[in-house]
């Protein structure tokens, strides 16, 4: 590194830091009674980690091979060759005063005489200062070190070992030391994700893969920008050799060696770390593959002791005691596990990869600080799997690792839960299939039996085979269990009854008598329209009377003849109050003005200077004026008030904060369409728009954050679905997106084009560079701001492969499933539902005649309003009957659409009641509720018309039940396009049989039709024909609507 420059003032503040912790130790501290500090490092390539090599580094930011440091009351000594003492004199303070440490001495190495000289002029500055000296004890076996420690066994010093004190003085980091620590951990998490990646890899397509190979992978990849992208990569090396162990042999330490066995997909333990600038960091996680319940509950154990430990590693606590307490809570919690539990919690890091005197085990007794890092590595080993198929899955090892810093009262932070550890993120699901022992066994029956015995034998395993759809059914049964049991634990905690009615808000026009305006409409008895206090003033019985204006349900204006009328109606007890807030009056037992009607001429007379009724036009306006601006003030304040209000924004300081620049936002934050920057801080994240517009969004806040690369789409998004609305251009928002544009939205298609056009292959090479680079910079984005976040937010992409059309509002959309949930986030508004949050789904309009169904999410929360999408195309149904059934989310279905609207407020009204009379049972194909009968005596019914009467009855009901679905239609509020869809018939046919009808009426013009010969006669009862009659005046209505 050419020029490297040290960090003056850190290097003052530490050396500052080791003469006052000298000069104020006590006897019980090792530093008692020594007069000199020896720091000698020599040159030795295998020795990546000493104590001496790490008080350089902690002092100079650099590792100064073959130099020798000595430290006494009087002076600093330091003897290097001369490009070292050229980078040593930066920090030279001679010439200042009161730095509180001694001045500094350099000497030159003399390579002539191998610096003989040199080393015993340090001898004598050993022996003027007397006393005890204070050394390390290393490994170094150079010739230069080796000269050094010869000549001081020589001069017999009273030698003290200090390693684990000056360990303790760097055991506490600064803010510098912390965020380079930082820095590494970023550089970690990003190398991790290149090895989860591969080992993803490898299970999906079934690859060989050595140990040994893989971890060197994965050290080759550290020096690669293409997946380290954080840091330099000049200051970056591994902490140690990547460690891959599956297969059953598992030693969960930091010394073991990745050996030369193939990977195993069982349990796969993975430790590897990242060195940055000499402070170092790693991350161990484990990956199963097909885990059992047991591993999986152990798992999940597992994140729990990591949880209790960080919550006890606070400041001031005593290591020994926190191994204690975790020990009990294992024993409280699984007491089998205690004895697979690792030797040690970890261990204190830094400089120092692992410093043994700060050790989490039942010996150490030294006290933790706010500052320390910690290297927290906790696992359970020999774990047996009683559901192995093969001898390699018999054990089961898992192992979790991390780097935290100790905080003053709380939980230690962890700096490395960028990299997921969830069950979901590192558990592997792999469908087996039976195939070869199946036709093997075919093989033996045909060899045994004979071919037609064969085929006897398979038309039976056919009838008795269990097929996709039964398996299905089988699963949605206990689903439906699950589901009604969970419901009746969860209505237990609900309240019943009716809610309580609020109270209207009460508005006073004026409050003193002072405050009536004084205007000539009101002395003359005429409508005054009163804009500050939102007032109307009335004339009633020759007094001016003021009405606020909140009072007003509606006004109407009409003209009949030569005069026009104004009518006024106000909110009074009893009287439909629409949406209003509160339906209770504060005195409902006073006298109540219900309707007042004013009356005005229209002609102009000669005494008049203005024509009557222009008073009462010009009220009618400024009052419809008034109530609409009264309106948009209510709403608004009410938005706020429900605003829940959020902790302030954190800004990040450094200037290498996550930034996506040139992204549009939606909802707009102005009306017009304004590009800004996403900024990932500390909690939160900021947009700021070209105009200076701020959103910030808390990381907290987020219930939900999607990536949806630009893969066929023309935008590219990133969408925030928030547990709580926030407030911004005068409304509330639960979704906000920000996109930037790929392509071109609109062509033009009068352009002329060609497929050899130069222009147009120049533009089709320049979108796809331009997709590559958005996509990149998106997908980095949201890597940097979940380790910005600490793991607090989690970016999901939608599965494409997955999705299926439907219409959740006006237009119908591509609807997509990600890990969690089903999103349409390209047009707006979008629609996110959370898996979780969903007690079941229903189809309606399920019958094979239609093109399309529609479904209804219904929710645990009862009081939330269902969640439809309308218009799935019929061909989609065992498609997502088949995703539903794989998130354990029960499904039904029926021929009809529902009133969920009426059905959720009975359930909420009475919820024990409904789980008693069965539940969701009613929704189910068997019940009588939904199908109305046997379908196979629907289906006989349906095609047996042998005489007259029959067909008479059939008519009627088929009239009476049409009569029916027009109700339901209309009560339903469906679309027109329902009933062309339900007729099952295209236009041409349509057209057709009007063609037809027309001819017949015109030959029934011409001549009666004549009775049938072989049937009875057709009279019709006096109530059916006025059944018909009633039916074809509601279709004529209908029509001419």
């Amino acid at each position: 590194m050419a020029n490297p420059k040290v960090d003056r003032d850190a290097f003052q503040r530490r050396m500052r830091l080791i003469y006052n912790k000298w000069s104020s130790a006590d006897s019980n501290d090792d530093l008692h009674g020594i007069e000199s500090i020896v720091c000698a490092v020599g040159a030795d390539e295998a020795i990546v980690y000493s104590k001496s090599m790490s008080l350089q580094i902690w002092l100079f930011g650099y590792d100064l091979g073959d130099t020798i440091m000595i430290l006494t009351k009087t002076g600093i000594h330091f003897l290097a060759s001369k490009k070292k003492i050229d980078f040593i004199k930066q920090v030279d303070t001679n010439k200042e005063n009161n730095l509180g440490f001694p001045p500094i001495h350099t000497i030159n190495r003399d390579k002539v005489d191998k610096d003989k000289k040199n080393m015993e002029t340090l001898m004598t500055v050993l022996n003027e200062s007397g006393g005890k000296v204070g050394y390390f004890k290393e490994k170094y076996t150079n010739e230069f070190y080796q000269s050094f420690k010869n000549m001081m066994d020589k001069q017999k010093f009273s030698q003290v070992e200090i390693s684990q004190r000056i360990a303790k003085i760097l055991s506490v980091k600064d803010e510098t030391e912390l965020s380079i620590i930082k820095k590494s951990c970023s550089a970690t998490i990003e190398l991790h994700k290149y090895l989860r990646s591969q080992i993803l890899d490898i299970i999906d397509g079934d690859k060989k893969m050595k140990h040994i190979k893989l971890s060197q992978m994965v050290d080759e990849a550290v020096h690669n920008k293409k997946y380290v992208t954080s840091v330099d990569l000049n200051s970056v090396d591994v902490t140690f050799p990547t460690i891959i162990q599956s297969g059953g042999r598992y030693q969960l330490k930091f010394s073991m060696q990745s050996d030369k066995q193939f990977l195993h997909f069982g349990s796969i333990v993975c430790c590897l770390g990242v060195r940055y600038k000499n402070y170092c960091s790693s991350i161990c996680r484990t990956y199963l593959v097909n885990p059992s319940p047991e591993t999986s509950s152990n798992y999940e154990f597992l994140l729990e002791v990591i949880n209790f430990l960080l919550e006890k590693l606070v400041d001031g606590a005593i290591i020994r005691e926190i191994y204690t307490g975790v020990i009990q809570f294992i024993k409280r919690r699984k007491p089998n596990l205690e004895s697979k539990l690792t030797k040690n919690l970890g261990f204190l890091t830094g400089i120092d990869f692992r410093e043994s005197s700060m050790v989490i085990n039942d010996k150490c007794s030294a006290v933790v600080k706010k500052g320390m890092v910690f290297n927290l590595a906790v696992g359970f080993t020999d774990l047996e799997n009683k559901s192995a198929k093969d001898e390699e899955s018999k054990k089961v090892a898992i192992f979790l690792g991390d780097i935290v810093v100790v905080n003053q009262s709380e939980p230690a932070t962890c700096l490395t839960a960028g990299a997921k550890k969830k069950i979901s993120s590192i558990s592997v699901k792999i469908k087996e299939e039976d195939e070869e022992s199946s036709e093997s066994d075919e093989g033996e029956v045909e060899g045994i039996l004979g071919r037609g015995m064969r085929r006897t034998i398979l038309d039976s395993r056919t009838r008795t085979e269990t097929t996709n759809e039964d398996k299905r059914l089988s699963h949605q049964k206990r689903l439906a269990q699950r589901l009604n049991d969970e419901a009746k634990e969860r209505i237990k905690g609900m309240k019943t009854g009716n809610v309580q009615k609020k109270l209207r808000k009460a508005y006073v026009s004026y409050g003193t008598d002072s405050l009536f305006p004084n205007e000539s409409e009101t002395k003359h008895l005429q409508i005054f329209i009163d804009r500050k206090y939102d007032t109307i003033v009335l004339p009633i019985l020759g007094l001016p009377t003021p009405y606020h204006i909140s009072n007003v349900k509606n006004v109407s204006q009409s003209v009949e003849g030569h005069h026009t009328y104004l009518r006024i109606n106000f909110y009074c007890p009893g009287a439909s109050l629409g949406r209003v807030d509160g339906s209770i009056f504060h005195n409902p037992e006073a006298t109540f003005i219900k309707e007042l009607t004013y009356r005005a001429s229209n002609l102009k007379s000669s005494i008049d200077s203005s024509i009557p009724s222009t008073n009462l036009s010009t009220a009618y306006r400024l009052v419809k004026e008034m109530q609409r601006e009264f309106k948009a003030r209510e709403q608004l304040q009410k938005e706020k008030e429900q605003t829940v209000k959020q902790e302030a924004l954190k800004l990040s300081e450094t200037r290498a904060a996550p930034r996506l620049k040139d992204l549009y936002i939606r909802p707009s934050v102005t009306s017009k369409r304004l590009s800004g920057t996403l900024e990932a801080h500390l909690n939160g994240f900021r947009y700021t728009s070209v105009r200076g517009d701020k959103v910030d969004i808390l990381y907290s806040n987020i219930a939900h954050a999607f990536f949806q690369p630009c893969d066929n789409e023309v935008t590219i998004i990133v969408h925030f679905n928030l547990k709580d609305p926030i407030f911004f251009a005068s409304k509330r928002h639960q979704d906000i997106q920000f996109y930037a544009e790929v392509g071109e939205l609109t062509t033009d298609l009068g352009k002329n084009q060609h497929m050899h056009d130069r222009d147009d292959l120049r533009a089709e090479q320049a979108e796809r560079e331009l997709r590559h680079k958005l996509k990149s910079a998106f997908k980095n984005f949201c890597e940097k701001a979940e380790a910005q976040s600490k793991g607090e937010v989690t970016f999901e992409s939608p599965f494409r492969k997955l999705g299926f059309h439907g219409a959740p509002h006006r237009s119908n959309v591509l609807l997509m499933p990600t890990s969690t949930c089903l999103v349409s986030l390209v047009e707006w508004p979008p629609f996110v539902v959370a898996l979780e949050e969903v007690e079941l789904v229903h189809f309606e309009r399920v019958q094979f005649h239609l093109k399309n169904f529609d479904m209804v999410f219904v929710f645990k929360e009862y009081t939330r309003k269902v969640a439809y999408i309308n218009s799935v195309p019929m061909n989609q149904l065992d498609h997502v009957k088949e995703w539903l059934n794989s998130c354990d989310i029960h499904y039904t279905e029926g021929i009809q659409s529902l009133h969920w609207q009426k059905i959720m407020k009975t359930i909420v009204d009475d919820p024990e009641g409904f789980m008693e009379n069965g539940g969701w049972t009613f929704l189910e194909p068997e019940s009588e509720e939904e199908g109305g009968g046997n379908d196979e005596d629907s289906e006989d019914d349906a095609y047996n018309p042998t005489d007259s009467e029959e067909v008479e009855e059939s008519e009627t009901g088929s009239e009476e039940s049409e009569e029916d679905w027009s109700n339901e239609d209309d009560s339903a509020s469906q679309e027109e396009g329902d009933s062309e869809e339900e007729s099952g018939k295209d236009w041409d046919e349509l057209e057709e049989e009007a063609r037809n009808a027309d001819k017949q009426r015109d030959l029934d013009e011409v001549a009666p039709p004549l009775p049938k010969k072989h049937h009875k006669s057709h009279k019709k009862s006096p109530e059916k024909r006025k059944r018909e009659h009633s039916h074809s005046d509601k279709h004529h209505k209908k029509r001419k609507l």
